[in-house]
């Protein structure tokens, strides 16, 4: 199960690097995209979160459904739903 994720992220945030190990241990692809360094990417974090730059917000590649701050058990079943149609 190794669908691309997009995890918007801020390189003080301890949730984030959480969910990035536990991602990697289940084996599931993620690409890190730094909210502080890329403006539309706050941007995209705001829109999805009412305003608010909360991180992390993972974007589910195949659907483009945002998840904002989820398990890695969450991801799991989303991307099963996705698989199993």
């Amino acid at each position: 199960m190794s669908e691309p994720l997009v995890m918007y992220t801020t390189p003080w945030c301890g949730y984030c690097r959480r969910l990035k190990s536990q991602l990697a241990r289940e084996g599931i692809e993620v690409t890190e995209v730094d909210i502080e360094r890329d403006a539309a990417a706050a941007d995209y974090v705001m829109s999805v979160n009412g305003g608010s730059q909360t991180v992390p917000t993972v974007v589910v590649l195949p659907d483009g459904k945002a998840l904002t701050n989820p398990s890695v058990a969450q991801i799991r079943e989303h991307l099963r739903e996705l698989t199993t149609g």
